[in-house]
């Protein structure tokens, strides 16, 4: 990964074999980002996306391989117990154009990756809520 710094934006180009989350993970860590948005696009080569059944409050997760086309990448960043936590959607298409898109756990760029990071001055932590059963910004 190489990227170069904007006032408070960061551009990010990922290289072939890089995993996203993890990466992404470690660039905030490492230039101890608490609270931002991000977006891309790229191509990968496999991906793990989920969806979230809220009447039994679990994931599902499918993963995919081949080639697919990051076709938009949006999400957020925050803290949950001082540790980097990234929410991310992605939608990806496959070489008959067809899309399918979820809650990004994983994926493997295949070819590059292009992402740009705000960095928003401040910080809002996260907190699991029983009742969605999910970790929901907690503003204090």
């Amino acid at each position: 990964m190489e990227y170069k710094k904007f006032g408070n934006k960061y551009v990010l180009r990922m290289d072939k074999g890089e995993e996203v989350v993890e990466t992404l993970k470690k660039f905030c860590e490492k230039e101890n980002i608490k609270l931002g948005w991000l977006k891309g696009l790229g191509a990968v080569n496999k991906a793990t996306i989920g969806l979230f059944e809220t009447k039994i409050k679990e994931y599902h997760s499918v993963n995919l391989e081949g080639d697919f086309e990051i076709t938009s990448l949006l999400g957020n960043i925050s803290r949950m117990d001082g540790e980097v936590y990234l929410h991310l959607h992605v939608n990806l298409a496959d070489e008959k154009y067809n899309t399918q898109g979820g809650h990004l756990s994983k994926a493997v760029i295949s070819a590059t990756g292009e992402f740009i990071i705000e960095e928003i001055d401040g910080e809002v932590g996260r907190e699991f809520n029983d009742e969605v059963g999910l970790n929901l910004y907690k503003f204090e």
